[in-house]
């Protein structure tokens, strides 16, 4: 009898659950969109806070890869594109693509090294650090606006987003085991 009810539980349990399952996937759709659309967002703030003229005008044509490379490079140079790649998961390719775009516009600059001529590092010019450093700043927008936004939720709401984070990220979203 008690298997029974634990069937029947599970049966409501389930039932209960899948259009608040339903809610999430759509929730987590919709974020996707929102984040995608503040890309614009982001850009404007650069360009609203930049006090360079011909930065404010790289801007226009930077995207947000171009900015998150010249951020890795930033934070790593001297740098090769390979290692940006593995250390940041963008493809080998866009690097290239993308780092050919930024000695373009002056951001950054190429060097090799001695005793390997093959081998490209990339280091920043006055002007990318200049750019590099406004980007900074403006992570350091979006951290205090996370900070504030988190800030309405309890420690115990927050440790329950935190372990739900975790589970998501050891878990795999298709089922391989057939």
């Amino acid at each position: 009898m008690t298997d029974g009810k634990n069937t029947t539980d599970n049966d409501e349990n389930t039932q209960d659950t899948i259009p608040l399952a339903a809610e999430i996937i759509s929730l987590f759709t919709e974020i996707g969109k929102r984040y995608q659309q503040e890309d614009d967002d982001e850009k404007a703030w650069l360009i609203k806070h930049c006090a360079n003229p011909l930065l404010a005008q790289i801007l226009e044509d930077t995207t947000v890869l171009m900015l998150h490379v010249l951020d890795a490079i930033g934070r790593l140079e001297p740098v090769n594109g390979i290692t940006i790649s593995k250390q940041f998961g963008f493809p080998k390719g866009s690097v290239s693509k993308v780092t050919r775009r930024l000695v373009a516009q002056k951001l950054i600059r190429t060097e090799t090294l001695p005793n390997n001529k093959k081998e490209i590092l990339f280091r920043m010019t006055p002007l990318g650090e200049e750019l590099f450093q406004l980007h900074q700043a403006l992570h350091e927008e979006i951290e205090k606006g996370v900070f504030g936004f988190l800030q309405r939720y309890s420690s115990d709401e927050l440790h329950f987003l935190i372990r739900v984070l975790k589970d998501g990220l050891s878990t795999s979203w298709v089922n391989l085991k057939d």
